[in-house]
């Protein structure tokens, strides 16, 4: 199966895309504008994705059918709730590729340890388009900067080795959105114990590096080994570091610490920034499903920010009806741009809610995450990960 490489031979994401299919035109519209034209936009891509999924991935075909469901009648945004679901564990436990094994170019899996890896396979138009979905959302949200290099210090695999884990995928892109400076990633591998490990030393060695020379740097992946780094760095050299004020931090994928508790968003924020001297503003959060690809991204606020590439849609538990803003229940991913894996609508294990808008003024609603459903955890990247700390 192809790896990583294969990104080195496609075009730069922040070009846009020449195809003006139904598919591809969506995400040449701005990430954050929501009017008429950007959601005809986003009903048109979404019936040409359905209807080609539902003629070519059996799953849906039967789905489809059982539902009386046709692509053609999401005419609306109030047609949206009426796609068909197929609930993430499906996803996990079954190989459902819409397409042959030949057209896949990426395959993309969770770390999980629990048995049930979450996978997303990719041919050549759908990796293009989540591509220049990400860079677009992060664009929207001013974390692009290919005028100047930014040094990363990124907490998670390295790519080299994890050649298909998604998170590694994911830092690899987002490294991209800037001009690129020195890349340290802190998993590294061991070939004697033949698994990775938190090289806590050489991360910290780069940070003092960077600062010494007070590059702008950015911080990527798992929160936990954020902080595990500052605090290491203060016990080496007396102090916290303190970075290029225009310094910034991207978490992903969650984060446990040794005691299992998560640490509240707001106040991780506040100690990270004052860790590292930068603005709180600067540090942001990203939550992102394999399964689904969408990037829901923190504003300067601190709130994930629902592009319009993708709708998300709250569902009572019991009834698994739609509940409308600032309801808690079973959250439901939907998204156009796979044409390779039958997750355009994807009923998920996680709680949260919906919220029509944000006080930092950019359009469109919010997505709040409150946690996992159920009494047994489905064990992904950040769990995996905290084993290392």
């Amino acid at each position: 199966m192809a790896d990583l490489s294969v990104e080195d031979k496609l075009p730069p994401f922040h070009q846009p895309l020449k195809s003006r299919s139904a598919l591809d035109a969506l995400f040449e519209t701005p990430a954050f504008e929501y009017s008429p034209k950007t959601s005809r936009a986003f009903l048109a891509a979404m019936r040409a994705a359905l209807d080609f999924q539902g003629g070519n991935a059996s799953v849906l075909k039967a789905l489809y059918k059982a539902e009386g469901f046709c692509p053609a009648s999401v005419k609306t945004e109030n047609d949206v709730p009426k796609i068909p679901y197929v609930f993430v564990a499906a996803l996990k436990e079954r190989d459902l590729t819409t397409l042959p094994y030949s057209k896949i170019v990426l395959e993309l899996k969770s770390s999980g340890t629990s048995g049930q890896r979450s996978r997303m396979q990719l041919d050549k138009g759908s990796l293009m388009r989540v591509r220049r979905m990400a860079w677009r959302v992060f664009e929207g949200l001013g974390l692009t900067d290919l005028a100047r290099a930014h040094d990363y210090i990124c907490f998670t695999y390295d790519p080299e080795v994890a050649k298909d884990l998604g998170t590694a995928w994911t830092d690899k892109l987002l490294s991209g959105f800037t001009k690129k400076g020195e890349i340290f990633y802190t998993f590294r591998w061991s070939k004697e114990k033949k698994d990775f490990y938190f090289d806590l030393d050489g991360a910290v060695d780069a940070m003092a590096r960077f600062e010494a020379a007070g590059s702008l740097v950015r911080l990527v992946g798992f929160p936990a080994f954020a902080l595990k780094l500052t605090e290491e760095f203060k016990k080496r050299h007396g102090r916290y570091p303190k970075l290029n004020p225009g310094s910034s931090v991207v978490t992903g994928g969650g984060w446990k610490t040794l005691a299992d508790e998560a640490v509240d968003k707001k106040v991780y924020r506040k100690i990270l920034a004052d860790n590292l001297g930068v603005p709180v503003a600067n540090v942001r959060d990203l939550f992102g499903m394999v399964e689904h690809g969408v990037p829901y991204v923190d504003c300067r606020l601190g709130n994930f920010h629902i592009p319009n590439y993708g709708r998300v849609i709250a569902r009572d538990p019991g009834t698994l009806e739609p509940l409308g803003f600032n309801k808690v229940g079973l959250l439901q991913f939907i998204t156009p741009y796979l044409t390779s894996y039958p997750s355009l609508s994807v009923l998920s294990s996680d709680f949260g809610l919906v919220r029509p808008k944000c006080a930092c003024g950019l359009p469109g609603p919010l997505l709040e995450i409150h946690g996992r459903a159920g009494v047994k955890k489905l064990k992904g990247c950040a769990i995996s990960a905290a084993t290392m700390l």
